[in-house]
């Protein structure tokens, strides 16, 4: 795992600790892995049996379901950028309806939320 990858798992797991911690009781946090990593012969063969399986390119880090709402959240590091297969899931899900965030950070899971109208446990706070 590289030291970028290793930095982005980190920040996934601060937000989804956070989330955890401030949405309400029945709220679902889903992280849905979908890669395997690339370069060796086991790699590619089981991203081929993942895709087959119903693994969707691009798909977000995590799917909140909370409140009646749904907000999938795209993780990256400070500098990380969107693949062109994220980009196309995240348009694809915007144009359905459903939300879809950044995060670079536990802030801006924060501002996702209040933005997407899922309540959360902060007092005095959406």
């Amino acid at each position: 795992m590289t030291a970028r990858a290793m930095a982005e798992a980190d920040i996934q797991r601060e937000v989804v600790r956070f989330l955890r911690a401030v949405l309400p009781g029945g709220a679902i946090v889903h992280h849905s892995p979908n890669e395997t990593g690339a370069g060796t012969h086991a790699a590619r063969k089981r991203q081929a049996m993942l895709s087959g399986m119903g693994v969707y390119p691009g798909f977000a880090d995590l799917v909140v379901l909370a409140g009646g709402q749904v907000l999938f959240l795209e993780v990256k590091t400070p500098t990380g950028r969107l693949s062109p297969a994220q980009a196309a899931f995240r348009d694809a899900v915007l144009e359905q309806g459903f939300g879809w965030a950044l995060v670079r950070s536990i802030d801006d899971a924060h501002v996702a939320l209040f933005e997407h109208g899922i309540r959360t446990r902060l007092a005095g706070r959406s």
